[in-house]
């Protein structure tokens, strides 16, 4: 199951990075300035970690960049600017769950949805 699910963050980071270049051919710069924005939701650990949890989870919930994306299509003038931020935060998004970063639980950041991050205890 969970080589299924990292082989899914590749897809999205594939699918992502193929979007962005066809968005917004040529700004690559800009790309790798935003790629790793949404970590500074970590900073919410630093009030405790279910709250740092619940921080982190939003930046990295699909929900957030869908959402730009629909914005994009809502108010089409500002698509050229919406969709390639999308299509950034969804390239972050894919390339933490290819590493294994999957959504926190609230018992601490090693705690997530793909697994236990962290040495495992052999017995």
């Amino acid at each position: 199951m969970r080589l299924l699910l990292r082989a899914e963050g590749a897809a999205l980071l594939v699918f992502a990075v193929l979007a962005h270049a066809h968005l917004a051919p040529g700004q690559w710069g800009r790309f790798a300035a935003l790629l790793l924005l949404p970590d500074l939701a970590m900073l919410g650990y630093l009030a405790g970690p279910a709250f740092g949890a619940r921080a982190y989870n939003a930046a990295h919930s699909v929900v957030g960049p869908l959402l730009l994306a629909s914005a994009g299509v809502a108010f089409a003038a500002q698509a050229a600017l919406l969709w390639p931020l999308a299509a950034i935060w969804l390239a972050h998004i894919g390339l933490d769950r290819l590493l294994g970063y999957g959504l926190k639980y609230g018992q601490g950041f090693g705690h997530t949805h793909l697994g236990r991050l962290g040495p495992r205890d052999p017995w």
